[in-house]
This record gives C-alpha cells, structure tokens and sequence, in this order.
C-alpha cells in the first residue's frame, strides 16, 4: 500500500491563501509544472534555491509512492529585458554583446543549468520542454484566444484583452490585485503603444528589423510573448487542469497571472490546483545583486574562489543549508551561516556511521514508531523541511543514546530507526555522504601534519620565521593550530 494512503499532506496554496489537503486530480499520479529559467547566462543561487525547494517537494511526492510527471521548461526566446513588453530579448541582448548567436548562448548556459543541478544533486525533471520547440502550439493558443474575442491584432503584434476578460473573470486573483486598482495606478501611455488598455500583455510581438531571433506567423514575424510560452508547454505535457505549478515568488505576478488568465480565456476553466511559490534568496542582509558586488555564484561556493566566503564547501552542505529554511520563508546566506550548516551536516553523517556499528538488544526503550511519524508529520505540513531536520537531529539523538549504551532497540526498531533516518536524509533531503570530501580531508590532515613536523624541525633548529611562516600560512588557509603539552594539533 503506497504510502500517501496513510499520510496527509497539506500544501499551502497561493491561490487560497491557506494550507490545504492535498488531493491530486487523479489518485497515485501528480501533474506539475514549474517555471524554468532563461538561459542567458550562469543560473544564480536564488535560482538553485526555487528550484531546490521544487526538487525537495517532487522527492518527497516519490517518497509517498505517487506517480509524477514533473515538467520544467527552458526558457530560450521571448523574455524581454526587466520583463517589460518592449525592448531587447535578454538572449539576443547576451548575443549581441558576446557576438554569438543566440542559440549559442542558450547552448552554454543550459548545459551550465544542468552541470550546477546535477552537483547539487537535483532529479532530472520528467519532461524539459524549451520554448522555441513549441512555437506551434504557441501559435494555435493565440488563434483561439483571438476567436474568443479576448486576443487582438495591432500592428503585427497580438496583445490580452485584460479588461475583456475580466468581465467574466477576475484577472488579479492570484497576486491579490483588482483591475480597477491596477488602471487607476497605471500611467495613460498617450497613444504611444498598440495596447487598448495599459494592463493588456503580449502573446506576440512583431520584431523590431534589428531583432535577431524572429519566426513567422499569421500576424508577423516575430516571437511569442514570455507568459505564453509556460501555458503551452504546462498544457500540452500536463492538459488544461493539472496538479501543481510552482515557481519563484517574483513570478506570481505578472507571470503567473497571465497565465491563469490565457488558460482560462482558452478552456473556461481554472488551469491548476494548487499554485506554490518559493521565497527569495538574500546575500549577508541584503539583495544579490552583481552591479554591487553582492552576488556569488553556486559554482564559487563548490570553488572557494569568491570574495564572500572563507573557503570552499562541498554542494550536499549548501544544499543542507538552504533547507534549514522552510521553501516559503526568505533565507539569507552568507559564511557563518554556512559554517554553521556544515557542522550540522557532519553530525548527521557522524550518526549515520555510528548507527551501522549499534547492534540490537532484546527490547526497546526508545519511540521510534513516534518519532518516525513526526518526521512524516513535519513533510505533510507544507513539506516543512526545517522541522523534518529538527526531527533528524531527535534521531541523531536517540543514536548517541544507543551508541553510549544508556538505550536499547530491538531488531526490528533498530532497522526502522535506521530506514527512516536514510530515507529522509538521502532520499527526500536528497543530501549526499561527501565521500570524497572525506577523501579530501584525509589527504589534508596528511599534509598538515607533514607541514607540522616541518614547524617542530623549524622550532628544534631555532628557525622561528620558518616556523612562524608556516603558521601563518596555515591560518590564512583557515586552518587553526594548536600547541599543546601532547603536542600539536589543527582544526579546520
């Protein structure tokens, strides 16, 4: 019996504002779509968190025993610069400056996308659709969204009608806006756009001569607009009404909006469930942001080689970090932070090593039926990663206990103690025992301790800048020694 028939879950829903019981539309089997990233240059650590915090909730789903199809797009055309409606594509404008073709950018930093989630352990979406592959469907959507009357042509481009729709329906619902509120706030452009109403967005825009990566149409050549191009690809791979969509918190509105409202005006019906949005990303206190220098990219926290952090750490203790955060919540990253996290991930694969050492008693004193519910029970509350891990440690706990012989587990309470903490550990938290981490620091206490003698042969034959180098050497390294009566150790 799989397990989501004894588990219940609850996902909070942007649409509702509350948690709600999760009930897929199909029993043992979850539709769900989450916005992909523009692939115009290196993914950035806001990005691998929105889409950690989608990997934890797909792994949790398998973990449950449901059949999902996860569906995450690449986004390779159409994604005016600031999300605006006119301007430069950011592709082409990386293009332009790099003087490659677009597809050429697109090329390298997907397989950049890919090499970063892969390091951090990521499952591979079920279906990875890319914009330009389905200018097709793109096409036929705004045919029928013209038809319904709620689409018009001006000029070559094709804009939602926004007023239209929201005579039936209510555009704004999923951000909490009103339309009325949003035309009084807008400034009157003056007859410099095509648009009937300054809320109105693209579903296709006609190209500029100047403009590089173009297609035809029935209206003109030209390329789709941004928000349409996730309501193609969510619909073709998951139908009119799926499960889940998920994305970041910046794209509930305009994005997601437009496309609750391209859906709509094409089926008559809502197109998903349960809308879920990951919360942003800040670095030391404030916003990452490259023009002032407070950004770091994932890769140069796996490197070492930034200017934020004290030295390198391996991609299963980021990943550990950014989940001591619950996926709603704002996180705020920087080198204590992750010093911190890495202590408790080594705690963790510590009391994993010695749980394969403990041998089981003839009876128990421990709760482990209890306790493994607890960890179910923080997953099913809105995938609360931060609690789970709270429980984890309960369990790391309960494994020092055992170990210092002060508890005892029978047979069959040991293997649950023992399941439970690696199932949730490796295949939900979807952490990794750094093996070759561990690799790495016995060559480096290898080295230290080599470098150790050199200072105690330095310090014999009275060379003390020798010895003083080497100590201050190691310090700038990050690497502390100690001298004592038993002689001299280091720490890291």
């Amino acid at each position: 019996m799989p397990l989501y028939t004894t588990q219940k879950l609850k996902i909070y829903n942007s649409l509702s504002g509350e948690k709600e019981t999760f009930v897929p539309i199909h029993e043992g089997s979850i539709g769900m779509y989450v916005c992909g990233p523009t692939v115009y240059s290196n993914v950035h650590l806001g990005n691998v968190r929105t889409f950690m915090s989608f990997d934890i909730i797909f792994r949790y789903l398998l973990h449950l025993g449901y059949k999902v199809r996860y569906v995450r797009n690449i986004t390779d055309v159409g994604h005016i610069v600031d999300d605006a409606e006119d301007g430069e594509d950011k592709i082409a404008k990386k293009a332009r400056l790099e003087q490659l073709e677009p597809m050429e950018v697109v090329q390298r930093y997907t397989v950049d996308f890919h090499e970063i989630l892969k390091a951090f352990n990521f499952l591979p979406p079920s279906i990875e659709p890319t914009a330009t592959g389905h200018l097709i469907e793109q096409i036929e959507i705004i045919k029928t969204i013209i038809d319904k009357g709620i689409g018009y042509e001006a000029n070559g481009s094709v804009y939602f009608d926004v007023v239209k729709f929201n005579e039936t329906n209510h555009y704004g619902r999923l951000s909490g806006r009103n339309i009325e509120d949003m035309l009084a706030n807008t400034r009157d452009l003056d007859g410099q756009t095509d648009k009937r109403n300054p809320q109105d967005f693209a579903l296709w825009k006609k190209a500029e001569p100047q403009h590089i990566m173009r297609w035809p149409s029935p209206w003109s050549e030209g390329f789709p607009g941004w928000h349409l191009e996730c309501t193609a690809m969510s619909t073709k791979y998951l139908g009119n009404h799926f499960d889940i969509h998920g994305g970041g918190m910046d794209l509930k509105f305009p994005h997601h909006e437009c496309e609750i409202a391209q859906n709509e005006a094409c089926t008559g019906q809502t197109p998903v469930n349960y809308w879920m949005h990951a919360n942003m990303l800040t670095l030391n206190g404030k916003k990452m942001a490259k023009s002032t220098g407070n950004n770091i990219l994932p890769r140069e926290i796996l490197t070492g080689e930034n200017s934020i952090l004290s030295k390198a750490f391996p991609a299963s203790v980021a990943r550990f970090f950014m989940l001591q955060a619950h996926y709603r919540s704002i996180l705020d990253f920087s080198d204590d932070a992750i010093v911190a996290a890495e202590k408790g991930y080594k705690r963790l694969m510590e009391a994993l090593a010695t749980l394969k050492q403990i041998s089981a008693s003839a009876s128990s004193t421990l709760d482990i039926a209890s306790w493994k519910q607890s960890c179910y029970d923080a997953m099913n509350d809105d995938f609360n990663s931060p609690i789970l891990i709270a429980q984890l440690f309960e369990g790391v706990r309960f494994i020092n206990l055992l170990n210092d012989g002060k508890e005892t587990l029978n047979a069959v309470d040991l293997e649950n103690l023992s399941s439970t903490m690696n199932a949730f550990i490796f295949d939900v938290l979807g952490l990794e025992d750094e093996k070759i981490a561990d690799g790495n620091n016995d060559k480096l206490e290898a080295v230290v301790n080599m470098l150790i003698g050199m200072r105690n042969q330095a310090r014999a034959d009275k060379n003390f800048k020798l010895s003083d180098q080497i100590r201050d050497q190691l310090i700038a390294y990050g690497i502390q020694l100690k001298d004592g009566k038993e002689g001299t150790t280091f720490s890291v």
